[in-house]
């Protein structure tokens, strides 16, 4: 495929035609519910021309190329109206990519959060959020990091980074062990929280684990979100993934106004490497993200919780 297509392709385009161009899975599946108005994903990213955008040399895969084009495509077809890009690791602490989808899709529209470096300076952070960041991530799990001092270590200083800044927060992705082991930081945080991928609970096994109860806490008494997003990442039993149904409602049970979705479209398979290995291209999960979100009436019947999930929640915590 000429990556240099992709310059020429308009979203309702292809949206018709999602074969046409393109690596990124497009939906195959129509939304069988009503989407509420302000609907968020709240978690996509976005992987640019590596021409123009340059990719850390110590990361630990390499994906193909997923343009605003295309997410703008995903979108519509699932009838959501705003955007949570997330950076991804495979640029380091260089936002830049990030940024340039930010400002194409509009503040209206797309806000984002950033991974920085720990000397960053204010200056910085203030031209990040100028930006549309709106927090800083803090991502264990992608380079496999279990270390808990190290946790620790990130944590504390993306909490100094943070704390100052109106509107910031700190999204994790990490593993309930890893919860568990710091979780007296966690809960004494002055700023909110979200984890992402279900806070790495595996299905209904995980909910066996004190680091998944003690975040259970966190959602219940308004310190955290968590993020219904992924699901391939923390069940083996798709497409349907049965075991998340009691996992999903345990979330919302605790707290309705501490719940948010996201696709984690394009979907990379960000499988942990080093050296050459890391350096090869690896294809995009094909996911069929439409039949995913028609699962989100599964694991919220109630369509006024719907509504909080997919709109106010999001526009709570990232200010819309």
């Amino acid at each position: 495929m000429d990556s240099n297509a992709t310059a020429t392709f308009s979203p309702e385009g292809f949206a018709r035609n999602p074969s046409a161009l393109g690596f990124a899975a497009q939906p195959l599946t129509e939304v069988d519910f009503d989407v509420p108005k302000g609907a968020c994903d709240c978690l996509t990213h976005i992987f640019g021309d590596p021409a123009e955008f340059s990719m850390s040399p110590t990361r630990t895969y390499t994906p193909q190329q997923a343009l605003v084009p295309e997410i703008e495509a995903l979108h519509k077809v699932l009838h959501v109206d705003r955007v949570i890009i997330v950076h991804p690791t495979i640029y380091g602490t260089n936002n830049d990519c990030t940024l340039d989808a930010l400002q194409k899709l509009g503040p209206a529209r797309a806000l984002g959060i950033a991974v920085v470096d720990p000397s960053i300076s204010s200056a910085e952070l203030d031209r990040l959020h100028q930006g549309g960041m709106r927090g800083v991530r803090i991502n264990l799990e992608t380079v496999g990091l279990t270390d808990p001092e190290i946790a620790r270590q990130r944590f504390k200083i993306a909490v100094q980074q943070v704390a100052e800044r109106s509107g910031w927060h700190i999204q994790i992705y990490t593993r309930p062990s890893i919860i568990e082991a710091i979780y007296d930081l966690l809960d004494n945080c002055p700023v909110p929280l979200a984890f992402d991928h279900f806070g790495g609970t595996k299905g209904e096994a995980g909910m066996q684990e004190k680091g998944y109860k003690l975040l259970l806490d966190l959602i219940r008494f308004g310190k955290a979100y968590v993020k219904l997003s992924g699901p391939y990442l923390v069940s083996t039993q798709g497409p349907s993934f049965p075991d998340l149904v009691a996992l999903a409602r345990s979330f919302i049970r605790a707290n309705p106004e501490r719940v948010l979705w996201g696709t984690n479209w394009p979907h990379p398979h960000a499988v942990h490497g080093k050296g050459p290995a890391a350096m090869e291209v690896t294809p995009l999960r094909q996911v069929d993200d439409g039949r995913i979100f028609n699962l989100l009436p599964l694991w919220a019947p109630d369509p006024l919780v719907r509504k909080a999930i997919l709109a106010d929640n999001p526009a709570r915590l990232y200010g819309f």
